[in-house]
């Protein structure tokens, strides 16, 4: 057995791409996507006559309608090729505006329905920002299932699973890039390595958080930038993990067991904790590292998403 069938027995695999002619190699459960994988995807030959082709049809509509329609084109191509649900990213730019979230997320629902593709089978990416939450909180009350992104620290993770959000995805390599990049030559790659990595520790003290309260919340280990990350991970809820590391682990037949059980997080000595919006606010100031991340990530995506729409208007 390889490890990517061994990882399978413990935990759900998605796939991390917009590259969804790549999917029946490793055949993931769910996929995700985002803007920047997107871009990448349409710049691709095998993926220019999507992009052509949505633009031309819906050339009369709003700009910010037709990036929605190629969201949804891409998606509803990702589900006809996986048995689960594929994530589907509102526009960072409104990462600070809880309605405007809202309505964009119950338009691309309304997109996909009209695709004949049931709500549950889609989860609306969000920015784990406190508007973000509330946002995703809404939807949730509302049917619309949701995918909390952008997490980097245990406050997100603690106001989403407050707002009973669907699935949250805290981000285990862009926490390492900051802690390897802060360290500089003090950085001990070997010592800070599997259980000592800092973005599996983030993600190992969230998901002992939500299993020891019985937080229904799943938990979707994300952004990873080596197998042994993947490894020290195996037993979360899911990873969501890029093409070129699912071909590492399907390529190796070494040993992989479980890292993280439920049963054992249920007996841990952990208190309870929550947050108003003040506490959160502070909680987050304090973590330099989301802070930053946090930021760094939702310009990023706003980035790519303005390149996206300079290529449709291109067309």
């Amino acid at each position: 057995m390889n490890q990517l069938d061994a990882l399978r027995q413990y935990t759900t695999v998605v796939a991390d791409t917009g590259d969804f002619k790549q999917l029946g190699a490793f055949r993931p459960q769910d996929a995700t996507t985002n803007p920047s994988l997107i871009l990448k995807a349409v710049q691709k030959p095998e993926y220019q006559p999507l992009l052509a082709q949505t633009v031309q049809q819906f050339r009369d509509r709003p700009l910010d309608e037709v990036m929605d329609r190629l969201l949804v084109a891409f998606g509803r191509e990702i589900l006809s090729l996986i048995p689960g649900r594929v994530s589907t990213e509102v526009d960072a730019r409104l990462s600070f505006d809880t309605a405007a979230t809202v309505a964009r997320a119950q338009r691309l629902i309304a997109l996909y329905q009209a695709e004949g593709l049931p709500t549950e089978r889609v989860l609306i990416k969000i920015a784990a920002t406190w508007e973000g939450i509330q946002a995703a909180a809404e939807l949730e009350r509302q049917g619309i299932h949701t995918n909390l992104t952008l997490l980097f620290s245990f406050a997100q993770a603690v106001a989403c699973g407050q707002a009973k959000v669907q699935l949250i995805s805290p981000f285990v390599g862009r926490i390492y890039d900051w802690y390897k990049k802060n360290a500089g030559a003090a950085w001990d790659e070997a010592a800070r390595s599997g259980v000592n990595d800092p973005g599996v520790q983030s993600v190992t003290q969230i998901y002992q958080h939500y299993k020891r309260f019985g937080i229904a919340t799943e938990v979707m280990g994300a952004s990873f930038r080596n197998v042994g990350q993947i490894i020290a991970l195996a037993g979360c809820d899911l990873l969501t993990i890029a093409p070129e590391l699912l071909a590492q682990l399907a390529a190796s037949d070494a040993p992989l067991t479980p890292a993280l059980s439920a049963g054992a997080a249920q007996r841990l000595d952990l208190q309870p904790v929550s947050y108003d919006e003040a506490g959160f606010r502070y909680a987050l100031n304090e973590d330099a590292m989301a802070t930053e991340k946090l930021a760094e990530g939702i310009r990023a995506f706003a980035a790519d998403a303005l390149k996206l729409e300079k290529l449709m208007q291109a067309l």
